[in-house]
């Protein structure tokens, strides 16, 4: 019995990278992998005005990095970070 909570996977539209630079502005830089170059472009814009001046230790970093990925999962783009070390340890 299927419950009804169930939710529908689906590939995404597009997929960006999102790579820290240094300590110095501009922090980031964001490269489209593949998706319609408009969408990405409008997502690259907001992910800019978030993160454009705040280095990954700063704490708004945190904030803004979590509505940057909720942005992604409303336009099914799938966002891959690279903060230049390993998140897991």
């Amino acid at each position: 019995m299927p419950s009804a909570e169930t939710t529908e996977v689906t590939d995404p539209v597009g997929h960006v990278q999102v790579v820290y630079l240094g300590p110095v502005a501009p922090h980031w830089e964001c490269r489209m992998v593949f998706g319609d170059e408009e969408q990405i472009q409008g997502f690259v814009d907001r992910i800019d005005a978030r993160l454009r001046f705040l280095p990954p230790h700063d704490p708004q970093f945190r904030r803004n990095r979590e509505r940057v990925n909720r942005d992604a999962e409303r336009e099914n783009l799938l966002v891959e970070w690279n903060l230049g070390y390993d998140e897991e340890s």
